[in-house]
């Protein structure tokens, strides 16, 4: 019966360190989960003017570019998938890859050649592990990114799209990515980055607004060469934005969960030695009546 309460009680030590682990866990992913939202909700408006603008200057002029221009036959189609460098966040990194194996399926089954492009050390372990081939990795930031990491992931796609099919180039580029929806929903989410798909960025103007004029200097080309890299560079910054804050909000509330469970498993441990505890010390009383009794009996009959 000691052992039985010895191991008891080391397991609810065993479960309170790990509580205290997850509940650290917990709190670091709520601090920063915070101010993942702030730089969610200061990148969007940017990105959607930097969408409208560009898509106007493609719907207002006629040049014919090739970052706007969908091509006649799509052979070969690019999939990043973001997901996160670190576990413990629930199903994050599950539905996201998921959510990449399911467009990469279905763009094979458009007779599309897919090349994929993965952030994250889960993507890399995931692919790797499986043995799927990969055309690159950026790993390290998946908690907070830069514009640098979005700069060097844009460049690397546009360089890519703008190379012709012979030499290894794609004809259209797929993100994968989680939306932060609330602290409870995050979505797995695809968009189609190149080309550029021009109805984006049109909005209709509100009752007070007027519909612009555009007039372009000093071309509608040149001004297309600027707008759309970093049209696409803040396209996968805000991307990037939205993983890091779903991936932190989805860890908060699994370590919150985690943390619920020990404090579960320790009350449960507890009142299972606590019984183990108080049915020893019914026993013990059992023997001491029982030897009582016994040597009560032998003293009666030696009378």
């Amino acid at each position: 019966m000691g052992a039985q309460i010895r191991e008891y009680r080391q397991r609810i030590r065993s479960v309170s360190a790990t509580k205290k682990i997850t509940r650290a866990m917990e709190l670091m992913a709520a601090s920063r989960v915070v101010k993942a939202q702030q730089a969610v909700r200061e990148s969007t408006p940017y990105a959607r003017a930097l969408t409208r603008a560009a898509s106007a200057v493609a719907t207002y002029s006629d040049e014919d570019h090739p970052l706007t221009t969908e091509p006649d036959n799509v052979r070969r189609a690019a999939v990043l998938v973001i997901a996160a460098d670190r576990g413990l966040a629930g199903g994050y990194n599950s539905n996201v890859l998921k959510e990449g194996e399911r467009v990469s399926a279905a763009l094979r089954d458009q007779g599309k050649e897919v090349q994929t492009y993965l952030v994250g050390r889960r993507a890399v372990s995931y692919y790797s592990f499986r043995k799927k081939e990969y055309v690159a990795e950026w790993t390290g930031s998946s908690e907070k990114p830069s514009f640098d990491n979005a700069r060097e992931i844009g460049e690397r796609l546009v360089a890519d799209f703008t190379t012709d099919f012979e030499d290894g180039g794609v004809d259209e580029v797929h993100v994968v990515f989680t939306r932060f929806v609330s602290m409870v929903t995050q979505e797995a989410e695809v968009i189609r980055l190149l080309p550029l798909e021009v109805v984006e960025g049109v909005e209709e103007p509100g009752e007070d607004e007027l519909y612009p004029l555009y007039e372009f200097e000093p071309s509608g080309e040149e001004l297309l060469d600027t707008l759309l890299p970093r049209y696409v560079n803040a396209r996968i910054f805000n991307c990037l934005l939205q993983a890091a804050a779903s991936e932190l909000a989805a860890r908060q509330r699994a370590m919150k969960s985690a943390t619920d469970n020990a404090e579960e498993l320790i009350k449960k441990y507890t009142r299972i030695a606590n019984q183990a505890r108080q049915a020893g010390i019914t026993q013990e009383i059992s023997e001491i009546v029982g030897g009582v009794n016994a040597l009560a009996d032998a003293t009666a009959s030696a009378d």
